[in-house]
C-alpha cells in the first residue's frame, strides 16, 4: 500500500464509517466469538498503519438507558469485553462524538471511556467535562504525528461542559460557532503533522449534503484540517476535493444489526484507506463491503457493482473523478494549494 520515498515516507489510514457492536451484535459475538463481526475483512482492516472508527455503541455494563429530555428512540450497548472485537481488527481510534455515546448516561460513557484506555485504543469527542471531550486524539505513525478532532451536531443536551458529555456543535459557518471548530483545529495543527476532523452529522439516509453542509466541509478544511471525516447517514456520499484535501462527507455504516433499505442500500459501504505523506496526500482506495448477518464482508458481484456505479456517480456530482479496478475504487488528490500552510 505505501511507497516510501527517501523524501516522503508514507503511511496509510483506514477509515470506516458507524461500527455499532451492540444489541444483536452484542449477542452474536458472545455466540460465535469476538472476530466474528469482522468477517473476511480482518486482514484488510490490519493492513492501515492506522485504523479509525466511529464507535456507535457504548461499552458498558450499564443497563437502564439515559433519560435526558433527548427523545431518542434506540440505545445501544455492548458488553465491555466486546473491545477485544476492536483489538482484534487492529482499531487504533474511535471516534465518541456521536448520538449514542450518552445512550446510558454519564455512567455508560465514562465506563466506555475507561475501556477503551484499557484497550490501548485512542479516542476523542467525549470525556469528563467540555476541555477533555474537546481534546484531540495523538496517534504517532512513521515518524508523524496524526490527531483527530471529533464533534457532534446532535443532540445538543449531551454537550459536555462542567460535566460529562460529547464535544457538541451545530453545523454553522457562523463565528460564534465556528470559532470553536477554529479553535479545535488549530491546536490540533499544533501537536501534529497531519489532522483529521471527524464529525457525526446530519439525518439518517440522506444521500448528499445539503450546501449548508458543503459549506461547513469546506471550511473546516480552510480551518487547517487535512482530510474531513464525515458519518450518520447510514449510506455513503461522493467525495469531494477542496484545496488539494479530501471532503469523505459521509462513509456510512460499517458494521450493524439494522434492517436494509433496498434501495438506499445502507448494508454496502467501504473501507477508506488514505496514502498521505504530510502534507501531500497520493489517493484514497476504497474497498467496497457489505453488511449481513451482523458481520461485513468484501461486497462481491452485483452488490460490488452496485455499489461502485453509485459512488462514482455521486463523486461525479462533486467532479471527482474515480478510477475503477480490481474490485474497488481509487481517488487521486491534488496536493495542497502552494501557500495553503
Amino acid at each position: 500500500m505505501t511507497t516510501d520515498t527517501p523524501e516522503c515516507p508514507s503511511f496509510t489510514i483506514g477509515l470506516t464509517g458507524d461500527v455499532m457492536l451492540g444489541r444483536l451484535v452484542n449477542d452474536v459475538i458472545h455466540e460465535k466469538g469476538f472476530a466474528y463481526p469482522w468477517g473476511d475483512m480482518l486482514s484488510l482492516l490490519r493492513r492501515p498503519d492506522l485504523l479509525l472508527i466511529n464507535l456507535e455503541c457504548t461499552l458498558t455494563m450499564a443497563t437502564r438507558p439515559a433519560r435526558d429530555g433527548s427523545d431518542k428512540a434506540f440505545h445501544f450497548r455492548a458488553d465491555p469485553a466486546v473491545a477485544e472485537t476492536l483489538r482484534l481488527a487492529g482499531v487504533d481510534f474511535a471516534s465518541l462524538a456521536n448520538n449514542h455515546g450518552g445512550d446510558f448516561g454519564s455512567e455508560g460513557l465514562l465506563e466506555t471511556v475507561r475501556v477503551l484506555d484499557a484497550a490501548g485504543i485512542r479516542h476523542a469527542g467525549a470525556g469528563v467535562n467540555g476541555e477533555e471531550a474537546r481534546r484531540p486524539a495523538v496517534l504517532t505513525v512513521q515518524g508523524w504525528r496524526v490527531a483527530v478532532v471529533a464533534f457532534a451536531d446532535y443532540p445538543a443536551e449531551w454537550a459536555a461542559s462542567d460535566g460529562p458529555g460529547i464535544n457538541y456543535t451545530p453545523v454553522s459557518t457562523e463565528p460564534t460557532h465556528f470559532g470553536k471548530i477554529q479553535a479545535a483545529v488549530g491546536e490540533a495543527r499544533a501537536e501534529a503533522d497531519f489532522v483529521v476532523f471527524s464529525i457525526h452529522w446530519g439525518p439518517n439516509m440522506r444521500e448528499r449534503p445539503t450546501r449548508a453542509f458543503r459549506d461547513f466541509a469546506r471550511s473546516v478544511i480552510d480551518a487547517g484540517a487535512d482530510v474531513f471525516w464525515g458519518h450518520s447517514a447510514h449510506i455513503v456520499h461522493g467525495l469531494e476535493r477542496w484545496n488539494g484535501r479530501p471532503i469523505l462527507y459521509d462513509t456510512g455504516d460499517f458494521v450493524d444489526d439494522y434492517a436494509v433499505d433496498q434501495e438506499l442500500r445502507n448494508d454496502l459501504s467501504a473501507l477508506f484507506v488514505l496514502e498521505v505523506c504530510p502534507p501531500h496526500f497520493r489517493r484514497i482506495e476504497i474497498i467496497p463491503v457489505k453488511i449481513e448477518d451482523m458481520q461485513v464482508n468484501r461486497a462481491r458481484a452485483g452488490d460490488r457493482d452496485w455499489y461502485i456505479q453509485h459512488l462514482t456517480q455521486l463523486c461525479a456530482a462533486m467532479e471527482t473523478e474515480v478510477e475503477v479496478a480490481d474490485g474497488s475504487v481509487s481517488v487521486r488528490v491534488a496536493q495542497p494549494a502552494e501557500g495553503r500552510r
